[in-house]
Parts: structure tokens; C-alpha cells; sequence
């Protein structure tokens, strides 16, 4: 029997682990670029790294921005005059072949906390003068040696409860800073054989296909109650889900469903999954997001919000450690802020009203988000 098939796959898996490898250094390289740049180098920096034509997302009230430029001047800029110096604390670094267009596309995600020193506002959120911690979790479409695309989402909420302003009612989770694995073995900067990764993407996969048919399932009986042993076909009974600001983080699948599933289950309606733009795995560790992944109704009682008839989307990320043959942890960032504002509340708006910043007496523009409206009053 020839053995020639064999060894064409095989050289295909080694080149494809190259081409990951390739892809993280250009991530790598570019955040070491990034981090040490001066302010108004920061332009420079992500147009150096980035292709004509890049693509940015950003949660709200960045949203979507086309260029360098524009994502210099929207996010990075506001946030490094707002939180300087800031020291990038990854938890989690991977990279993997695109599930959702059978590997096509190259990405890589980088997931941590950014520690600075809130000295200046940003957004608007009052600074403390102490360290704050602002979550992340950044995907980049590697293409040609450069960046493609970004999608950043980013913990806002949390950093508003870090400077005392609270925006939502008592979470059914824990609040707390996040950690990063229980393992100590997110980041992955060496090279990983394909079989774990495969096993990995399988396993998410089939949890999300359980989740997909129980929404089906509740919208034809209405019954929004799952069965922990529903859970427990993916899931370890030890497993830890760290929600964002305003859930809060869970242990054990049934706390998990106490504190998470049945308040998000039966306080929306009509949930729709609309798909991932990247869902991907290396080793151990998978991760997707959605833009957005998720569209629902809310009925009453999440987030202590009442109902109403207004359908708004959900943009979130999901990073999974499996071990063995379950889901170990769970971090999710959810875009509660654009979810909200689409039925009519702007968190940060209303904050600005709290703390006198909007009205007729003031000269500003609202909803700024380039962090240089407040300039004059720093000093």
C-alpha cells in the first residue's frame, strides 16, 4: 500500500501549524509595537500592521470603524490618555483555522486584562487615581503577514463599578476581577498538533448544538427549564462560567443555572442564533464571537430589567478551556451596553446626566467617544 496520501496530510498539518505560528508573531509583534508607542505614534503603529482596507469593531459606543486611523482615535488614543501607563496582562493567547468557513481564514485572539492607572476620564467614567483593570478579549484576521480585521470587546461596565458607578441592579453572579485559567497554560505562544485543537472545536461544537436545539425545543413548549444533565453532556459539574459586570461569575453547572442560565432563559423570548464571524480552537482552548450572535425579546427580570416588545441583538465572546473530555471554564464577554441602548437606555448617557455633564449649560458634545471633551477640566 502506498504510503504517499499519508504523508501528503501529514505535510499539510505541518503547514498549517506553520502558517498559525506566522500568525501569531504578527500579533505579537504588533502588540509589542503597540504597547511601547507613544501616543501619537499609535496611528503609525496599527497601520504598519494592518492591511489597506482594515476592518475594526469595537463594543459600544465604538461600534464599527474603518482604518488605522479611525481606530487609533476612537479607542486606543482616549484609553491610553485616560489609564497611562497601562501594562497588557494576557490570559489566554491562541490561534486557529476559521470553523465557520471550513479554515479558510486565518485568527487569532489574544483575551486578559489591561492594568492602568485611572488618572483622566474616559468615556466620561470619573478616574479613581488607582489601578483599574479593563477586560478584553481581541480577535485578528491574519492575512499576507498583516492584520485584516479586529473585533475588541472590552469590559466597560466593569470599570464603571471599579470608579463607584455601579449602571445595573444586583447581579445574580459573583463580581470580582476575572482570573485567567486554572491550568496557568492560556497563553500559547508554542506550536500545537492539530488533534487536540480538532477535539477541542468538536466538543464546543456540540455543545452549541445542544443549546440551539434546546431553543427550539422552549420555543415550541415554552418550557425555558433545562436539566442539569442537559449541561452535563459538554460541561464538567465543576465548571466555572465568568460572566461580564452585570451577571457576574458562577461554580458548578447548578449555580451556573441558578445565577445565569434560568435568569437569561426565561427572561428572554424568542432567542435567534445568528451565527459566528470566527469560532476556532488551539490545544486545549476554543473561542468565537458574533456580530452579532444572538437576537431576543426580553420578557421581564434580566438584569432586573422589565419586559417590553423591543427585539435587541447580543454581541458576545466566548473563550472555553476544555479538559479531558468536558468544558472546564467558561469567559464570556457579553455587549450589554449596545443590547441596552438598542431599547432605548444609554448607559453612558445616563451616567453623564448622574454627574452634571449633560444639560444646557454644558459646552460638550455627548456621546463623544474620542476621550478629548473633558480636557479643559483635567488639570
Amino acid at each position: 500500500m502506498s504510503t504517499e496520501p499519508r504523508v501528503t496530510e501529514l505535510r499539510v498539518a505541518e503547514l498549517r501549524v506553520t502558517e498559525l505560528q506566522a500568525a501569531k508573531q504578527v500579533v505579537l509583534d504588533y502588540y509589542s509595537a503597540l504597547d511601547a508607542a507613544s501616543g501619537d505614534e499609535v496611528v503609525a503603529v496599527i497601520a504598519s500592521a494592518t492591511s489597506p482596507g482594515y476592518s475594526w469593531r469595537g463594543v459600544h459606543p465604538f461600534h464599527e470603524q474603518s482604518g488605522a486611523e479611525a481606530a487609533a482615535k476612537v479607542f486606543w488614543q482616549p484609553l491610553r490618555r485616560a489609564m497611562a501607563p497601562i501594562q497588557r496582562r494576557p490570559q489566554v493567547f491562541m490561534a486557529g483555522h476559521n470553523d465557520v468557513d471550513d479554515g479558510q481564514t486565518v485568527w487569532v485572539c489574544q483575551m486578559g486584562q489591561l492594568l492602568g492607572l485611572f488618572d483622566r476620564p474616559w468615556l466620561d467614567i470619573p478616574p479613581t487615581g488607582k489601578m483599574v483593570f479593563l477586560r478584553y478579549a481581541e480577535f485578528h484576521r491574519v492575512q499576507d503577514g498583516r492584520i485584516a480585521e479586529t473585533a475588541l470587546f472590552c469590559d466597560i461596565p466593569s470599570v464603571m463599578v471599579q470608579a463607584g458607578h455601579n449602571p445595573f441592579p444586583p447581579q445574580t453572579g459573583a463580581d470580582f476581577i476575572h482570573p485567567g485559567p486554572r491550568t496557568g497554560d492560556g497563553v500559547l505562544t508554542n506550536a500545537n498538533d492539530q488533534v487536540a485543537a480538532d477535539k477541542t472545536m468538536a466538543l464546543v461544537n456540540e455543545m452549541v448544538a445542544d443549546l440551539s436545539a434546546l431553543n427550539k425545543a422552549s420555543a415550541r413548549t415554552g418550557d425555558d427549564h433545562c436539566p442539569p444533565e442537559h449541561l452535563a453532556r459538554t460541561w464538567h459539574d465543576d465548571m466555572i462560567w465568568y460572566g461580564p459586570t452585570g451577571i457576574g461569575a458562577s461554580y458548578t453547572i447548578n449555580r451556573y443555572q441558578e445565577q445565569h442560565q434560568y435568569p437569561f432563559r426565561l427572561g428572554l423570548a424568542d432567542k435567534v442564533f445568528n451565527g459566528h464571524v470566527a469560532r476556532f480552537a488551539e490545544a486545549d482552548y476554543a473561542g468565537f464571537f458574533g456580530w452579532p450572535n444572538l437576537s431576543n425579546t426580553p420578557r421581564g427580570g434580566f438584569l432586573g430589567m422589565p419586559g417590553g416588545d423591543v427585539r435587541a441583538d447580543m454581541r458576545v465572546v466566548d473563550i472555553y478551556r476544555r479538559q479531558g473530555d468536558k468544558l472546564a471554564e467558561n469567559w464570556v464577554f457579553i455587549d450589554l451596553l449596545h443590547w441596552l441602548s438598542m431599547q432605548g437606555l444609554d448607559v453612558l448617557d445616563r451616567m453623564r446626566q448622574l454627574n452634571g455633564l449633560t444639560g444646557p449649560d454644558q459646552d460638550r458634545q455627548v456621546g463623544q467617544a474620542d476621550g478629548a471633551e473633558r480636557v479643559g477640566n483635567e488639570s
